[in-house]
């Protein structure tokens, strides 16, 4: 029971209806970076065959470059984003030489910047708090711990009292483990075989526990051209989208936070992709009946609606008065 007590921190309120997206800056060219990166994960090779089932509408693109970069930041935005949960594999990492880029662009673009915690080499709780601590020097205050469960959550207890002026959620479907390490709030990251119906569940347990419910969706899931996984969950022409998005707006959460703006190796992404004449890559073609151009962008588009949906359920329930 002290345990327990030692992790109970107080929990800092969520944004009002924030809706968050999993960015990656982790890709790279010849051109700009020397050579390729990510896009040739798996053994592929780069320009025409990739690792991903489907194909970046502009063409394969550097992480470095502030050109795409700043475009990245503005199709956020205009998809009714507002937080942008940069993906960060430790001091040193293309990702966080990087960083300072983003931050930038999505400063410009009127976003709030988020660190998505990956499982990088070494990774401890005690790691994690001296990584927070220079990070939030940096004005970042939200930070998501991808495989918080990895971890016990007693480490995660010893470290939280110590940061002070953040948050931090586990990407975990327990709320009692949360509770337990000291987390502010859950969110679920994965989106290959959840249905959302659970969402509520989640949520409800999380705010009996006093924490912050942020649970994930995304328009499907197929790495088949990146990893040996070969399970597929359909993008079904937008469906499986719109599904997760119902099901959140069910559940009472806090936030939403989305699987992914850009994890092309997993066919999360809704960054604008584009048909090509070849039977390896599929398209946005058909979803919600859209074809061609208008295509490329149906997952931004389809975006906003819900945001804007979302975000107006939730004053509702709140009883916010719009400013």
């Amino acid at each position: 029971m002290a345990a327990l007590a030692l992790a109970v921190a107080p929990v800092a309120a969520a944004a009002p209806a924030s809706v968050g997206i999993f960015y990656y800056s982790w890709y790279g060219t010849p051109r700009i970076d020397g050579g390729y990166a990510h896009w040739n994960q798996g053994g592929h090779t780069p320009p025409r065959d990739i690792a991903s089932r489907f194909y970046p509408a502009g063409g394969l693109y550097s992480s470095s470059d502030g050109k795409v970069i700043r475009r990245q930041m503005q199709d956020m935005a205009h998809a009714g984003v507002d937080t942008v949960i940069v993906s960060w594999w430790g001091w040193g990492s293309p990702e966080d030489l990087r960083l300072p880029r983003v931050m930038a662009a999505a400063g410009r673009a009127g976003l709030k910047v988020a660190i998505h915690i990956e499982p990088y080499g070494g990774r401890t709780a005690a790691s994690v708090a001296a990584d927070v601590e220079h990070l939030r020097t940096l004005g970042i205050t939200d930070y998501y711990v991808y495989g918080a469960m990895d971890i016990p959550a007693l480490d995660w207890a010893i470290v939280r009292p110590s940061l002070v002026g953040v948050r931090l959620y586990a990407q975990t479907s327990l709320a009692g483990f949360a509770l337990a390490g000291g987390f502010d709030g859950v969110y679920t990251y994965s989106v290959s075989s959840t249905t959302g119906v659970s969402f509520h569940l989640l949520c409800d347990q999380a705010h009996a526990a006093g924490l912050l419910c942020a649970p994930s969706v995304g328009p499907g899931f197929d790495a088949s051209r990146a990893t040996p996984d070969d399970y597929v969950r359909s993008r079904g022409r937008g469906a499986t989208y719109d599904s997760l998005w119902r099901h959140v707006l069910n559940a009472g959460a806090d936030a939403v936070t989305i699987t992914s703006y850009n994890e092309w190796h997993e066919g999360t992404q809704i960054e604008p992709a584009r048909m090509l004449q070849t039977a390896e890559y599929e398209s946005y073609d058909d979803a919600w009946g859209l074809h061609g151009r208008r295509a490329q962008s149906a997952y931004l588009d389809r975006t906003l609606y819900w945001a804007r949906i979302y975000r107006a359920q939730r004053a509702a329930e709140l009883g916010w008065v719009p400013g």
